[in-house]
């Protein structure tokens, strides 16, 4: 195996021929990209989010995960954790910017880019050996790139298969560069924890660790008919292939969007139900907008609603013609939420999600169009918001809020903790 620490020194060589799937990570995104307007707090333990209200942490310094803080926890919970922390907001439209930048250095390296999320990307450096060498220095390349022009840090993993490259990025953190080999594949991945495998959540781990399996050679050692009455035959084939370093997939340079969404986390446990219905209207105004942009309709309108005791109820809907018309997505929306009967109970968090997307093309196809005065008046708004901004434009209903009043959310845009 071949590692390199944040300041590039090899640890040890190694042939990485074959090894051309690269997993690069960002590290610790949203709170690096806040700390290039905060040199003073590096090294110092900090947390993104909203100290007031019923923030969640969008993510950590790796200081402040010493502690136990993690994504997606509640901003008031990190703070018992780590009470020394340091809060500072979130800035959305920077890490968007700083995503875009670097997946550009990705793609200058290697036209096979598959962006898993704004901060991690698959790539396929196997064509690049020519011109930029092997791939343990196609990623040194990267990364020092990276941290150059934009002043970031990311890990990245080098192996034969993405599976294994993820894990190796993930073993590589922070700001380090880990290859594995194909010959040496099993010898890394077989003394890891079951949980280093894809799908292994704690419901999965408990059942392997009941037969008595803890390591991931363990579950490569285990019959797959054993596996199978374990965790059910799916799984099983999946976990017996990856335990062997056994993935096929290759890097996909397009994916088509599976569902869009928007959801909020109110300051205050809502129980008035106009309340709950007025925010599931602006959240479908929101998916409504990003499915015109995007060239899509949605065949499936889903609703969440979260509970004050964090208890979640899901709940969806196939339209009869599919649609990208804010109203026709908060009917659904609100009939699925009456359906729930609810009304009373404190709402903690409330979304609204379209699913099953298909090209804006299709609605040619149908005979008529049931949304269509609606969809008129929304691609007109759609079209003054363009030139005079965002909130130019606004339902009279969302008018009926007091000045300044928000539902006071956030939606814990994925870190993952990285």
């Amino acid at each position: 195996m071949s590692r390199q620490d944040g300041s590039g020194r090899q640890v040890s060589a190694v042939n990485d021929e074959g090894a051309s799937i690269l997993h690069i990570d960002m590290d610790a995104f949203f709170a690096s990209v806040e700390l290039l307007d905060h040199p003073e707090l590096r090294g110092k333990p900090v947390i993104i989010g909203h100290a007031e209200g019923r923030s969640v942490v969008t993510s950590a310094t790796y200081e402040a995960r010493r502690f136990g803080v993690s994504a997606a926890m509640p901003v008031s919970k990190a703070l018992r954790l780590c009470p020394q922390a340091i809060v500072l907001p979130p800035h959305h439209e920077r890490y968007t910017h700083y995503s875009r930048q670097v997946i550009d250095i990705f793609r200058d390296a290697t036209p096979l880019v598959e962006p898993l999320s704004i901060d991690e990307a698959f790539l396929d450096v196997s064509g690049a050996r020519r011109l930029l060498g092997s791939p343990a220095q196609v990623g040194q390349l990267i990364r020092e790139r990276v941290h150059r022009e934009t002043g970031l840090t990311c890990s990245v993993g080098a192996a034969a298969t993405k599976f294994v490259a993820k894990v190796a990025s993930g073993r590589a953190k922070p700001d380090g560069l880990l290859v594995i080999p194909p010959a040496e594949t099993l010898a890394f991945l077989h003394p890891l924890p079951i949980r280093a495998l894809w799908g292994v959540g704690a419901k999965t781990e408990e059942s392997l660790v009941r037969i008595g399996l803890h390591t991931v050679g363990d579950v490569a050692d285990t019959p797959l008919a054993t596996l199978r009455k374990s965790v059910g035959d799916a799984t099983a084939v999946k976990l017996h292939e990856l335990a062997h370093g056994r993935d096929a997939r290759s890097v996909v340079t397009t994916t088509a969007e599976k569902s869009i969404g928007h959801e909020v986390t109110f300051h205050e446990d809502v129980t008035d139900a106009a309340r709950v219905r007025l925010e599931l209207l602006r959240l479908a105004d929101q998916v409504a907008v990003r499915l015109r942009k995007a060239g899509f309709l949605a065949r499936t309108v889903a609703i969440k609603v979260r509970f004050d005791d964090f208890t979640t109820l899901t709940r969806s809907h196939t339209l009869s013609e599919p649609s990208n018309v804010g109203r026709r997505l908060y009917e659904e929306a609100n009939d699925l939420f009456t359906a729930l009967r609810v009304e009373g109970r404190p709402v903690r968090l409330v979304g609204v999600r379209a699913e099953q997307l298909v090209d804006g093309d299709e609605r040619m196809a149908a005979l008529w169009d049931p949304d269509e005065e609606w969809r008129d008046a929304e691609t007109t708004i759609d079209s003054l918001r363009a030139r005079f901004g965002g909130t130019a434009v606004r339902r009279a209903s969302m008018l009926t809020r007091k000045s300044g009043e928000t539902a006071g959310g956030t939606r814990a845009p994925r870190d993952q903790g990285s």
